[in-house]
This record gives structure tokens, C-alpha cells and sequence, in this order.
């Protein structure tokens, strides 16, 4: 009887017990793992099936379990780091773990792979974005002129903007994009704004916080760089507003500049029929110029 009740609770703590699965969501990162012996898989598609069965399990045992993403390279550099033996399933296990705690991850909610694939990628992205940005505006220094830490002072300007395009803008749902061009490519971030029935805005802040780190970057380097707004409301036609990021502010876009913007493939340059509903406005001014002081940090970029 009391091994019984052992075994009950046991059953109970492993329900309560989170788990993370490594996933090689590229062939080519899957090719890369079968150089080791103890990686005994030898077709992805067939991994990835064996993948969602587990997810699956685990799931119907009522037990949480998140998805990382598992990289070779980043693998390899941890057991060296580390001195572990790459070829062996204790060192994945405790890579994992380590993903777990500091990568991006996107939990299961019984969604195919299909839908949980991209998802993860995009978490990647997102914080690769992130960190790219907060790295560079921790190394630019201080301002020659006034002696201000220049990351900290773009990063609050983006805060003051984005702040004041949510204050001035219509009622409903937000969504927000910005984008700076970088080296090696252009950095982009996204912010979902909705608002409460008593006018109170609710973001998420870690996106807040992605996306007014990628803004602050186009500032303290003087990028080139953009932001688009699109606003939804129910019984209201869509609107669509833009920016140019010029310096330390945002310059209103015009409806055509708007239209152009929206309507225009990012990557071929090719235009895009335009959606029907949907309205390309001029954003009002947001009223913030550059350094509240009157004075930019510097005429050029500082990266």
C-alpha cells in the first residue's frame, strides 16, 4: 500500500516537473550534430516526427515542457568552455539545460511543429536583435561634447518617442515596426500595443524593451531607419502612419510616403497591392526634437 502511495506521488512531482527539448530546426544543424556517435539519428524529417510524438507524450502526462533551440556551434563552444565531451548525451543534456535558462525558447501548447518551428526561429531573431542592440550602445562611450553616455541618452529618447506616438495615437489596437539599417543587415523590431476601456495602454515589456533598444541603436548611430504604425479598431477602418528617422527624432511621413513604405517589398523593391479597408495617413508631428539640451551628440555616426 505504501509503495503504492510512493508511486502516486512520484507520478504527481513528474507532472510538476518542467522540461525543455533541444530542437535542430535546420538540416543543416542537423547534418552537423550526425558527426557525433552517440547522435543516433540519421534523417530530420524523421527526427522531427519522433520530436512532436515526445512533445505529444509528455503533454498527455500533463507535464509543461518548452522548446530551445539547439545550435552546433554553440554546442561545441560550450563543451569546450566547459570540458565536456561533445560525444556523449550528458553534455546535450546539459547544454539544454543551459538553454533553457538563458536561450530563446517557446513553450508547447500542443501546436504542430509547423507552427512552433517558425515561432521559435522568431525568438531567436528577436533576441539576437536585442542583444546586437544593447551591445552596441553599451560600447559607444560618452559624448565628446557634453560628456553624456551616448547609448543611455538615445535609449531615452527612443522611450520619449514611442511613448508619445502610443499617447497620440487612435484608440484600439497598436501595431508597431521599426527598423534600422545595420551592419551586416537591417535590424528590425516589432511592439503590440492594445488599450484597456479606461484609456490605459498594456504592452508587453520585453518586446517594449526590444524594440526601444533597435530605435535607441538608429539614434546614437544616426541609421538610416524607419518606424510604421497600424492602428485597429472595431467599426473603424484600419490606418496606417509612418516616420523617417532622421538623427535623434522622427519625421512624419506624408500618406503617399506612407503608402510607398507599406506597399513596397521589403527585400525585391517590388510593389504590393495595397489592402483594401485600410487608410495611409499622415502622422502628426510628435513635438520632440533632437537632446532636450538643444544639442546632438555628435554629426555622424558613433558606431
Amino acid at each position: 500500500m505504501q509503495h503504492t502511495e510512493h508511486r502516486a506521488m512520484r507520478r504527481v512531482l513528474r507532472r510538476e516537473m518542467a522540461g525543455t527539448i533541444g530542437l535542430l530546426t535546420d538540416e543543416d544543424d542537423f547534418t552537423a550534430m550526425r558527426r557525433y556517435r552517440t547522435f543516433t539519428f540519421d534523417d530530420h524529417t524523421t527526427y522531427l516526427h519522433q520530436v512532436e510524438d515526445l512533445l505529444r507524450t509528455l503533454a498527455a502526462q500533463g507535464s509543461h515542457t518548452t522548446v530551445a533551440l539547439f545550435d552546433p556551434q554553440e554546442f561545441a563552444d560550450f563543451c569546450a568552455d566547459s570540458g565536456l565531451e561533445p560525444d556523449a548525451p550528458t553534455s546535450r543534456t546539459r547544454f539544454t539545460a543551459e538553454l533553457a535558462a538563458t536561450g530563446p525558447t517557446v513553450p508547447y501548447e500542443g501546436q504542430p511543429l509547423a507552427e512552433l518551428v517558425p515561432n521559435l526561429i522568431d525568438e531567436a531573431v528577436r533576441r539576437a536583435t536585442w542583444q546586437y542592440a544593447t551591445t552596441v550602445l553599451a560600447h559607444l562611450g560618452a559624448c565628446a561634447s557634453c560628456g553624456e553616455d551616448i547609448g543611455r541618452a538615445a535609449f531615452a529618447q527612443a522611450s520619449r518617442l514611442l511613448t508619445r506616438i502610443l499617447d497620440t495615437a487612435s484608440p484600439g489596437h497598436r501595431h508597431l515596426v521599426c527598423s534600422v539599417s545595420a551592419a551586416p543587415e537591417t535590424l528590425v523590431a516589432a511592439l503590440h500595443a492594445d488599450e484597456d476601456p479606461d484609456g490605459t495602454t498594456r504592452l508587453d515589456e520585453t518586446e517594449a524593451l526590444e524594440f526601444t533598444s533597435v530605435l535607441a541603436l538608429g539614434i546614437a548611430t544616426h541609421s538610416a531607419g524607419g518606424l510604421v504604425m497600424r492602428t485597429t479598431a472595431p467599426d473603424m477602418t484600419d490606418r496606417v502612419y509612418g516616420w523617417r528617422l532622421r538623427g535623434e527624432r522622427l519625421e512624419p511621413l506624408t500618406a503617399g510616403e506612407v503608402f510607398d513604405a507599406y506597399c513596397t517589398d521589403i527585400e525585391s523593391g517590388d510593389l504590393v497591392s495595397p489592402e483594401s479597408g485600410v487608410d495611409y495617413c499622415a502622422p502628426p508631428d510628435l513635438g520632440i526634437d533632437g537632446d532636450p539640451r538643444g544639442h546632438t551628440h555628435g554629426d555622424g555616426p558613433h558606431a
